[in-house]
């Protein structure tokens, strides 16, 4: 019988109350309470001195979306397009930090964002006859932008379904590359729809933001140069939306070192992933609430989330106020421009909110894709 103490309080509640006679009452306040205490379990388990282990329901045996190969594969596949960025240290974040830091400069990327590298291993992968029809990409921003650039690197015409509040810096580029411009409110509208109508009248291939094994290890690249560089380290960690960098960063480094210890960062108010692996299923965040507008996925992938459930230790959620002043840090100390979502694996580790023994960390800094009119908001 599994020790009574990793269940989830929600499971928890709901069995106290059964055992208590109130079974009728369990089944009418779960629903209620459910999201609260997915949202506030790991603080309330501090709280009360309880061991902190969220149950994996995905099994163990079942074959996983991606392998390190494939990571190793798409390597060789993006080496005409993708850089291989830098590696930076800062003695300041260090001290801020109390850890010593490894950060993996995506932001100096093409494009400016780790996207390209998953984009670039899809669509160097497709026949010459998929090429000659066209590819459709859907994204706020960063995606978008590696799509349109690949996709003219291998001679193939770009559709990009964006959000019309994306920020003007992105879609300003992603046009730039050639693409054509779908743009669709995210509030009233699917994108997923509109770019099934475009697929359906063209023929194109669908290149998704995170949810494809190419893509997944494609972006896992960024983990696999870090490493090669850095050697063993403690931990590494990347922001999280849909799960694509992750998954793929997770991967390849399990493999290059078995005891590292895989954590993600997210916004407190695009909670998916957070809340998805609290309760073992994928749970969706209807209106995700940040400035980060590169990690406001609904929820995780079907291909990603098993990925998490299996190698991901935590997932920490960082305010909007601290990724600011992360971003703020990196502009003026490193001297390197991030974007929010890319400085979220960043304001984790500065709060001081891994576990107080890490002492090495690799940092994804996933983009650095910003408004000019923003930056004096930080």
């Amino acid at each position: 019988m599994p020790d009574e103490r990793f269940q989830p309080l929600s499971d928890r509640f709901r069995v106290g109350c059964r055992a208590a006679g109130f079974a009728s009452l369990a089944e009418k306040l779960f629903i209620d309470i459910e999201s609260l205490l997915h949202t506030y379990e790991y603080a309330i388990l501090v709280w009360l001195n309880q061991p902190y282990r969220p149950i994996i329901r995905y099994p163990q045996t079942m074959p996983l979306a991606i392998q390190a190969a494939d990571v190793r594969a798409a390597a060789e596949r993006i080496r005409p397009l993708a850089r291989r960025t830098p590696v930076m240290t800062s003695s300041g974040f260090d001290a801020e930090a109390r850890a010593h830091v490894f950060f993996k400069c995506e932001n100096l990327q093409r494009t400016g964002a780790f996207k390209i590298r998953g984009a670039s291993n899809m669509i160097f992968s497709l026949p010459e006859s998929a090429l000659a029809r066209g590819i459709v990409a859907y994204s706020s921003g960063n995606h978008a932008q590696a799509a349109a650039l690949a996709a003219r690197h291998a001679g193939a015409h770009a559709t990009i379904v964006m959000p019309q509040d994306a920020p003007r810096s992105k879609m300003e580029a992603t046009r730039g590359y050639g693409a054509e411009i779908v743009p669709y409110n995210r509030f009233t509208e699917s994108r997923e729809a509109l770019a099934a109508a475009i697929l359906k009248d063209t023929g194109a291939t669908l290149v998704p933001p995170f949810d494809h094994p190419l893509i997944m290890a494609g972006q896992g690249t960024a983990a696999l140069e870090l490493l090669e560089e850095t050697g063993p380290l403690d931990a590494l960690i990347t922001p999280v939306g849909g799960g694509g960098l992750l998954s793929g960063c997770a991967t390849i480094a399990k493999d290059l070192h078995p005891a590292i210890r895989i954590f993600a960062a997210e916004p407190e108010g695009a909670n998916d992933v957070f809340l998805s692996l609290q309760a073992g299923r994928r749970i969706p965040v209807a209106h995700p609430d940040t400035i980060a507008d590169g990690l406001r996925t609904l929820q995780p992938g079907e291909l990603t989330f098993p990925i998490l459930q299996r190698l991901v230790e935590r997932v920490i959620l960082v305010s909007d106020a601290e990724l600011r002043a992360a971003a703020k840090f990196l502009l003026l100390r490193l001297k390197i421009l991030v974007e929010p979502s890319g400085a979220a694996a960043a304001a984790a580790v500065l709060f001081r909110k891994l576990p107080a023994e890490i002492a090495s960390v690799g940092v994804v800094l996933s983009g650095g894709n910003v408004d000019f009119e923003e930056l004096t908001k930080y």
